[in-house]
């Protein structure tokens, strides 16, 4: 759960921080018995927490898609990332991995911690595979063989104009959603979207993450590749590591917004996109990551601490977004609110200040424009009203905590 000092300073995070350490030890009892199944959901819960958390209200048949889908693509995803490995002996692993998910006996030594893992004993994610449907299977290989194709081609190839950009993280994030796409539509749940929709749906993500790691990306040993391309970042310094000096901080942060304002484009397609999904279970899988994200960017812009440590959607605020996503009513409000909290930022000396508050315009515009802007759910502010039941809730719940603890020692004494 949060830190005491982020909850005192929020109380309305208590009870969604609640319900999601609720949701997260439900979710690990109901990790299948068998072996296969077993290391594959541990695996996911392991790699990425909340994933593992929002593809666990899907139904079985497609949550076992999903997941098999996820830890194939965090394979790829760890033999490219390694830079240890020889060029000569990466490409050809990344483009004919998606013929050793077909096969039992195939893995391979790299990554660290839980990846390696994943890598010695990929067998597991091979032998779940194979049970899913055939519609499943031929979707994940596609776009596996797509991807390792991709990866291989940035192996050797620097990001260094905006077309260079997209195109890597259509390759590693794009295919992403796309593949989603093609999943839910073989669950028979949705229709198959457009691929330029389902692609802004993972450059969206991809292009934030990529915005946010700066400082870790910059700063692994050995050194990792990076993907902020030339053609913004030569426009403020001569290298893209001089972002992180004090006195290059005027140049980082203008480049920081300029990043974010690009990322920005995206965010209407992404409205579109989930506007049109059906299922419920569906909606919420794609919705949260997509408001995290839009979030994280509202964090980000004209933040100098991208270049010096680390920033994220506090804990709380996360939980908030897992509990209260449940319409398209809230998604509308998410990015309006995220994308006016963006506005107050926006610095009018900034280079780019025009196209950014055009952008936010437009996304907003777009969210007042689907009429249910009054539905929403608010995800930044709070009223004093529902700051001081909140603190009320609390006490109740350290009281009753308090209560049943000395109750069980009167009566084990």
């Amino acid at each position: 759960m949060g830190s005491l000092g982020a909850i005192l300073k929020n109380p309305d995070d208590f009870y969604p921080l609640l319900k999601l350490k609720m949701a997260a030890r439900h979710a690990e009892k109901q990790i299948p018995p068998e072996p296969h199944w077993g290391f594959c959901y541990t695996m996911l819960h392991k790699v990425s927490r909340s994933f593992g958390l929002v593809i666990q209200q899907l139904d079985t048949e497609l949550r076992n898609a999903v997941c098999i889908f996820y830890l194939v693509l965090r394979a790829l995803d760890t033999v490219e990332d390694d830079t240890s490995i020889a060029t000569e002996v990466k490409v050809p692993i990344l483009i004919a991995f998606h013929r050793h998910i077909y096969d039992h006996d195939w893995h391979f030594l790299c990554g660290t911690k839980e990846y390696k893992v994943l890598m010695e004993q990929f067998h597991h994610v091979s032998a779940a595979f194979l049970e899913l449907g055939k519609n499943y299977q031929e979707a994940i290989e596609d776009i596996t063989k797509r991807m390792g194709a991709g990866m291989a081609k940035f192996i050797c190839k620097e990001v260094e104009t905006l077309d260079d950009y997209d195109e890597y993280c259509h390759y590693v994030a794009g295919l992403v959603g796309l593949g989603l796409s093609k999943l839910f539509h073989a669950s028979g749940s949705e229709d198959l979207f457009p691929d330029s929709l389902s692609n802004s749906m993972g450059l969206f993500l991809q292009k934030t993450n990529i915005i946010r790691d700066y400082l870790e990306d910059i700063n692994e040993i050995p050194k990792s590749r990076m993907f902020w391309p030339r053609q913004i970042w030569s426009k403020y310094v001569n290298k893209l590591e001089e972002l992180k000096y004090e006195e290059n901080s005027v140049e980082a942060v203008q480049c920081l917004n300029d990043m974010i304002t690009n990322a920005l484009i995206h965010a209407e397609d992404c409205l579109k996109y989930m506007s049109a999904l059906r299922d419920p279970a569906i909606f919420r899988f794609c919705a949260i990551p997509q408001i995290m994200a839009i979030g994280t960017l509202a964090l980000c812009y004209n933040n100098i601490v991208v270049f010096r440590g680390v920033v994220k959607m506090r804990r709380g605020l996360t939980a908030k977004v897992i509990d209260r996503t449940k319409t398209m009513a809230d998604v509308y409000g998410a990015f309006f609110d995220f994308a006016s909290l963006l506005e107050c930022k926006v610095d009018k000396n900034d280079p780019n200040a025009t196209k950014t508050l055009s952008r936010l315009e437009a996304i907003q515009k777009n969210c007042r424009e689907s009429g249910l802007l009054s539905k929403r759910k608010s995800y930044v502010l709070r009223s004093a009203n529902t700051y001081g039941s909140t603190m009320i809730l609390i006490l109740v719940a350290l009281f009753s905590i308090m209560f049943f603890y000395l109750s069980a020692n009167h009566h084990s004494n």
